[in-house]
């Protein structure tokens, strides 16, 4: 099989634990773009936030971001967008209001989160992890309802950050019940992911795919998720993190090295090297 196409998770996949890039994932992307194959950034994070990775690594192609609801290589100019609905996006913050937790609204510009008076690693983890405000402006505001009053906003997706397990579940029941064309994903750490009916990961390589000419079939995915697990058992080949939990490697059809151990290069060097370079 040639593969035409390398889709990547950012988060425990190209970042090391310390978040930072390291020299031989750079030099494994320019490798594997050098054989001709097209890289793609598939992750929950923000349209923003991916972008100034894929800089790092030079790649200037679409990238798949907000868990699929926006897909792009230019903010203002989408491939591909699925939003919240202003009506919606109050609905939600109004139930995630009634819980203890971090609530940020991940618009393509900007995101606006609450703010919370405990907890304060927690909160600031989410924070720092998420974006850097010098490319992703965030204004904290006293209550998330109060502001969509007065300023509607149709974000993409939605994040919740909870300090308790229990609560994170008994929201995304409220979610489920109460929101109709949504979907909610929870996180191990105990984080909902919230974007229009429809969305994924897998369904926006399915659509940058079509746009491009490649099938799933011709795709390479490496994730290190849980909520990579779709999209890896969709790929051509299917790769998961040796960082990755076990249901990912279950799912997977290859496993790498870790993160921490350049997996992403070793995958690379194992799979491409022998593939002759191919034409998009």
């Amino acid at each position: 099989m040639t593969y035409r196409m390398l889709a990547l998770s950012i988060d425990g996949t190209l970042l090391r634990s310390n978040s930072r890039l390291s020299r031989q994932t750079k030099d494994a992307i320019e490798y594997v773009k050098d054989k001709g194959v097209y890289v793609t950034l598939a992750t929950e994070r923000p349209f923003p936030a991916a972008a100034k990775v894929a800089k790092a690594l030079k790649v200037d192609n679409f990238l798949i971001t907000h868990d699929g609801a926006f897909i792009a290589s230019d903010v203002e100019e989408p491939l591909f967008t699925k939003k919240l609905h202003e009506d919606k996006t109050f609905h939600i913050a109004e139930i995630l209001e009634n819980y203890k937790c971090h609530v940020r609204l991940l618009h393509e510009n900007f995101s606006i989160g609450n703010k919370v008076r405990q907890k304060g690693q927690l909160i600031a983890k989410m924070t720092i992890g998420i974006q850097d405000p010098l490319y992703y402006p965030v204004t904290f505001v006293d209550s998330i309802c109060n502001y969509l009053s007065e300023n509607p906003v149709a974000p993409p997706k939605i994040q919740a950050q909870f300090f308790e397990r229990t609560e994170a579940i008994s929201a995304l029941e409220d979610l489920k019940k109460e929101v109709p064309g949504i979907e909610v994903t929870m996180t191990q750490d105990g984080r909902l992911d919230i974007v229009s009916s429809g969305i994924s990961k897998t369904r926006g390589i399915q659509v940058l795919g079509h746009h491009l000419g490649i099938s799933l079939e011709e795709t390479v995915i490496i994730g290190a998720g849980m909520n990579d697990i779709d999209m890896i058992t969709q790929a051509g080949l299917g790769v998961a993190m040796g960082n990755a939990p076990q249901q990912v490697k279950d799912a997977a059809d290859w496993i790498t090295r870790s993160n921490n151990m350049h997996g992403v290069a070793y995958m690379v060097k194992e799979v491409f090297r022998k593939q002759l370079k191919v034409n998009i």
